[in-house]
């Protein structure tokens, strides 16, 4: 199998299987459609952020309790992958539809959460949908995420600032200002990479999409 690093492969959505039962794996595998090919799986923490980076799929499903690592599970692999969160989606896929699971890997960079009672057919929706960069939750989990970031709009600027470190919030005021990511490292000599990976940090933190929706929460803030 050749290593896969644009997330498709021969016109087809590359997928990654992170969950610790080989029985579901293939049976998820089976349910995926033909649009959709699996480039690599994992059973573990360690397993699952080596082979994420090894192959570089366009979105990795991810179960929320996993064995290995520190025991932080789905949680822990997408700490472990924040550098490659430009790239790669990851859409939660477990048994579980607690609140504090729900939260837990959406704060940490999942792209959605679904329930492992969804469909064949629902899956590969989720997944095509999550690969074109929407947010995709199983009906009433979706409530979870409202009532955890719904009051974000209330936080004051200043604590807001507080969640970025003294680098990003650099790189989040030259972007906002129309920087490109090139003029952007030259300015602060540092990698276009790095900028990259910074970007997506604080993109990440402060709830935003995009480098547009970035600029307008800097322009109402007025801290340009």
């Amino acid at each position: 199998m050749t290593e896969v690093t644009d997330g498709t492969t021969a016109g087809k959505v590359a997928v990654v299987v992170v969950d610790d039962h080989g029985i579901f794996r293939s049976g998820l595998k089976a349910d995926l459609d033909g649009r959709i090919e699996v480039v690599g799986e994992a059973a573990t923490v360690e397993e699952a952020i080596a082979v994420v980076h090894a192959r570089r799929p366009a979105v990795v499903l991810l179960d929320v309790h996993l064995p290995g690592g520190r025991g932080g599970g789905g949680a822990e692999v997408l700490a472990g992958c924040v550098d490659v969160f430009d790239r790669v989606q990851f859409l939660a896929l477990s048994v579980s539809d607690s609140a504090e699971d729900v939260v837990t890997v959406i704060r940490a960079g999942a792209r959605g959460y679904v329930t492992k009672s969804i469909s064949g057919p629902e899956i590969s929706d989720a997944v095509l949908r999550v690969a074109g960069g929407d947010a995709v939750f199983s009906p009433r989990l979706a409530g979870f995420v409202l009532d955890a970031f719904g009051t974000q709009a209330a936080i004051s600027a200043d604590e807001e600032l507080d969640l970025l470190s003294a680098r990003e919030l650099e790189v989040m005021r030259l972007i906002a200002r129309g920087y490109s990511y090139k003029e952007v490292a030259k300015e602060l000599f540092i990698s276009v990479k790095t900028v990259e990976t910074h970007v997506s940090s604080v993109l990440r933190k402060l709830q935003l999409s995009n480098r547009h929706e970035l600029t307008r929460w800097a322009v109402d803030r007025r801290i340009l």
